[in-house]
């Protein structure tokens, strides 16, 4: 009879547990306005980092800067939903500094390594060309390691292309989604 109830205790602690995750996890979805309008203002923001980076360092009449500024916008528009969901996560029902910290570790990570995934596939499909065959072993280690150099060489020449604009604008958006108390409770 004792183990019976701790039985049915145990399972009803366990059918607790999953509806808080589950609460967790709705109350972590980002509002319908703050993804259709956040997504395009943060592109913009980026892409206007990336340029004024450029200008600053006198690089501005490059020959591919339409495709490099859309490199940069498209990286953080298709960051900005997830960055948001897992910052969020992250923050319900903490205090200001972590939801500040929550926010800035996404917001920064999820935007340069969309930005560095979608400069990774553009090397990538340059260099097919001279790849072997799809699906061969061979085929297999250019694929991984060309992509892996494209992370490198975004990292060391595109990485700077976010400051100094991009590291003010996300240090406010930071500080303004970690002050949204109502944003919070939803």
């Amino acid at each position: 009879m004792n183990e019976a109830a701790a039985s049915v205790e145990a399972k009803a602690g366990r059918a607790a547990a999953g509806a808080r995750k589950r609460t967790r996890l709705a109350r972590s979805v980002p509002s319908l306005p703050l993804l259709l309008f956040g997504a395009p203002l943060w592109s913009a923001s980026m892409t206007l980092s990336a340029w004024f980076a450029l200008w600053l360092r006198e690089r501005d009449a490059t020959f591919h800067l339409a495709e490099l500024l859309w490199v940069f916008g498209a990286g953080a528009m298709l960051a900005w939903p997830p960055a948001l969901f897992l910052a969020r996560f992250a923050a319900i029902g903490r205090r200001v500094e972590t939801r500040f910290a929550a926010y800035l570790f996404f917001l920064s990570l999820g935007t340069i390594g969309m930005t560095a995934l979608l400069f990774a596939l553009d090397y990538r499909e340059f260099y097919a060309q001279w790849h072997a065959p799809i699906g061969t072993t061979t085929w297999l280690f250019q694929f991984a390691f060309t992509t892996l150099i494209a992370f490198y060489q975004f990292l060391v020449m595109g990485l700077r292309l976010f400051l100094p604009v991009g590291g003010v604008i996300l240090f406010a958006v930071c500080l303004w989604l970690a002050g949204d108390r109502h944003e919070q409770r939803r």
